[in-house]
């Protein structure tokens, strides 16, 4: 079989998108809108109370987790933190193991109702199932993005439970991105948007303030 042509590829991410599903600690589904709505209010929580949310991933999961912790921090007004620190990331994996470089921090800094939103397309990494366990274990609000088997074990780690039905690492990770977002702009403060509008085969120059 041929790769995919463009327009095969967003039918393709798009078809996932729309075969996204929400589940909450017990294995209920949850409909989509909803899942988003308790997401958000979960979210607005932390922020009246003035908790962290924080946001952990491996590889691509990581840059996202990184982004959308920036995102949070600059336009929701939320505290955000990730552990992306090469020498404490280097260091707890050298002295106790590569499954404890998010567990360990967490243990040390995160509070009850704080909130761990964990990204894994194969929702199979041990060191975010050992964070996850023990944020659950801290009374730490939960929440999974995953892919891949619809059994995997992180989609039963959290409160709030979000499953793509990708098979590829990228088409999961354009999928989480996209899901990432959507839940930003529900708690976005400062709804930036571009300052002119963009049309195509405009020569109009985009302001340098926008990304």
């Amino acid at each position: 079989m041929g790769k995919a042509n463009w327009h095969q590829y967003i039918q393709r991410v798009s078809s996932l998108l729309g075969d996204v599903s929400f589940h909450g600690a017990d294995g209920e589904n949850i409909e989509v809108c909803e899942g988003f709505d308790i997401w958000r209010d979960m979210t607005l929580q932390v922020r009246l109370s003035k908790g962290t949310i924080y946001l952990i991933g491996n590889g691509a999961s990581a840059a996202m987790a990184s982004h959308t912790a920036a995102d949070l921090a600059k336009n929701a007004h939320i505290h955000t933190q990730v552990f992306t620190d090469v020498a404490l990331m280097t260091a707890l994996s050298n002295d106790i193991g590569y499954e404890a470089v998010f567990s360990e921090p967490l243990r040390r800094m995160a509070s009850p109702g704080d909130m761990l939103v964990a990204v894994s397309s194969s929702g199979r990494s041990p060191n975010l199932l050992s964070a996850t366990a023990l944020a659950g274990d801290m009374g730490m609000t939960v929440v999974t993005l995953t892919a891949a088997d619809a059994h995997n074990p992180l989609r039963a780690q959290g409160q709030l439970n979000v499953y793509i039905p990708a098979l590829t690492y990228g088409e999961a990770e354009t999928c989480h991105a996209a899901l990432l977002h959507h839940w930003m702009d529900l708690v976005d403060l400062e709804q930036h948007t571009f300052p002119i509008n963009i049309m195509p085969g405009s020569s109009a120059n985009v302001s340098s303030e926008v990304r």
